[in-house]
């Protein structure tokens, strides 16, 4: 959901001080809070589903990517030469030497694939802009997969604040993430939202 007022802790949302607000907010809710388009985003914790897809995801590309290269959660990138617009996939590839920065925002030019896991609460305009926003952001490669139908789409080749190639599919087909990463990941066995599955709450009991 997006926040256009709401002040917190005394800050009101201003050009220029976005990121401090969506810390402040960050800070007091929990919530993960984005800035996409000069508007704040905010987004509740992931169901397991949608955290589900990302874990596997991150097992299937972990140990095939290219030397150098490692996939990363919990990592945000920067919109270049903004003071405000940062987005934080649910997963990006960037250079190992990633995990001795000391900053929180990655450069977008540094990003080979960001993943997006769309929520179920997530609307198509919500999903739009996000990608324009990675286009702008020049990310070469975006993977949008979304467990409400069960489908996923390849965004590549941005330009002109657009992704010029958009390769659809569904779950079963594999996703062929293009040079330099080269590699296909399949999409057989992914969650979909609102299908049976273990109990909410409960957890395998030990044998004693």
């Amino acid at each position: 959901m997006s926040v256009s007022s709401g002040a917190q802790n005394g800050l009101r949302p201003r050009p220029g001080n976005l990121r401090e607000v969506a810390e402040k907010i960050e800070e007091a809710t929990g919530l993960r809070v984005q800035i996409v388009g000069g508007k704040l985003v905010m987004s509740p914790t992931p169901r397991g589903k949608h955290a589900g897809v990302v874990y596997q995801i991150r097992r299937r590309i972990d140990g095939v990517l290219p030397e150098g290269l490692g996939a990363f959660e919990v990592s945000s990138i920067a919109l270049p030469d903004d003071p405000d617009d940062y987005v934080t996939p649910d997963l990006i590839v960037l250079p190992v030497e990633w995990m001795e920065d000391d900053d929180w925002l990655a450069a977008p030019e540094d990003a080979a694939l960001a993943v997006e896991v769309i929520s179920a609460s997530e609307k198509s305009r919500e999903i739009r802009d996000k990608a324009d926003w990675y286009a702008v952001a020049r990310v070469p490669v975006l993977l949008v997969v979304d467990p409400r139908n069960g489908t996923w789409a390849l965004h590549t080749r941005p330009d002109n604040g657009a992704y010029q190639d958009v390769l659809p599919g569904k779950y079963g087909e594999s996703v062929p993430l293009p040079e330099p990463l080269g590699i296909e990941v399949a999409t057989d066995g992914f969650p979909v939202y609102g299908e049976a599955g273990r109990p909410q709450g409960r957890f395998p009991e030990k044998s004693q």
